[in-house]
């Protein structure tokens, strides 16, 4: 935390990209330094940056693997992913219909079906993905958001225990 609080600004926005890589939220954590507490910070980075617009999701979508994919890489992204994702792998059964499901999603909504895996089932992932496959495009525009929020701010708690 103080290490945060102390970073210069370009700093602390790249200690914050691996969280969500939406340069707005970055920029609204940065400038509000200090915080006085990991809580007062996660707290505010619950709100910053509201109403991602769909530019700001599809950039951030970019840097996240699909459901069940291993991650690729070394950096604090993969290796937050490859934890999160830890419930998906080794599933066959499963693994087989979450590939096709992702499929069908990116056929249906054009970018990769996300949700926050950490604390979920792999079964529990194939069930909201099926479920979500019957909503429009533009509905799932605003769970997709709740979903980088929601895995934002998992990261960056990981961060601040860390």
């Amino acid at each position: 935390m103080a290490a945060f609080n102390r970073a210069g600004y370009a700093e602390a926005e790249e200690m914050l990209r691996p969280c969500l890589d939406i340069q707005r939220w970055c920029n609204e954590i940065a400038a509000a330094r200090p915080f006085a507490t990991p809580g007062e910070l996660l707290s505010f980075a619950e709100l910053a940056a509201p109403d991602f617009t769909e530019a700001e999701i599809d950039g951030a979508l970019a840097r996240h693997p699909r459901i069940g994919e291993r991650p690729a890489g070394a950096g604090t992204e993969a290796t937050f992913s490859r934890g999160e994702q830890a419930s998906v792998t080794g599933l066959d059964d499963v693994q087989e219909q979450l590939t096709a499901g992702n499929r069908a999603y990116e056929d249906k909504h054009g970018r990769v079906f996300l949700i926050r895996a950490a604390g979920r089932s792999a079964e529990e992932i194939l069930a909201n993905l099926q479920e979500r496959l019957e909503h429009t495009p533009e509905e799932e525009v605003p769970l997709i958001a709740g979903q980088l929020r929601d895995i934002a701010i998992l990261r960056l708690e990981g961060l601040l225990s860390s």
